[in-house]
């Protein structure tokens, strides 16, 4: 509206014309509201399997496939009992070392069978086999009696 036409209105000559306010509805965006409500929410069940490898190493080759499970968040179980003595501590040493380097932890569950575990897996024994361990080992690294 020009001036001209506001100078008509106030000597009375013009009508006003009335103002439509149109309103405009906009959608409301409900993902922030269901974000913010389900941000807590956590998954009790999982589709996803856990995975144990195991093996028996035969050539030093295999620690970087057995290293890679490691990454990957797999448990890696090794049975040394068939394998040379000098390739058992150098497949030993790595592995260790790559568990330690990934924050993961290690066990030894039997003579030669050792278990390697990403940092996402605790490993703990029940109280009677530690019981029973502590029973017949010497105190500060003595060994068997």
């Amino acid at each position: 509206m020009g001036k001209m036409h506001n100078f008509l209105v106030w000597l009375g000559i013009a009508e006003e014309d009335e103002l439509t306010e149109e309103i405009i509805e906009m959608p409301v965006n409900n993902n922030q509201e269901q974000q913010k409500g389900t941000a807590n929410v956590v998954s009790i069940h999982t589709n996803k399997s856990l995975r144990v490898i195991v093996c028996e190493p035969q050539s030093f080759e295999e620690v970087e496939l057995l290293t890679d499970h490691l990454k990957n968040r797999k448990q890696v179980i090794i049975n040394f009992e068939n394998t040379p003595e000098d390739l058992t501590r150098k497949i030993f040493d790595f592995i260790s070392g790559a568990t330690y380097a990934l924050e993961g932890n290690s066990q030894q569950l039997g003579k030669h069978v050792f278990m390697f575990a990403p940092s996402n897996v605790e490993i703990s024994k029940d109280a009677r086999t530690l019981m029973m361990r502590n029973k017949f080992t010497k105190p500060f690294g003595g060994g068997e009696q």
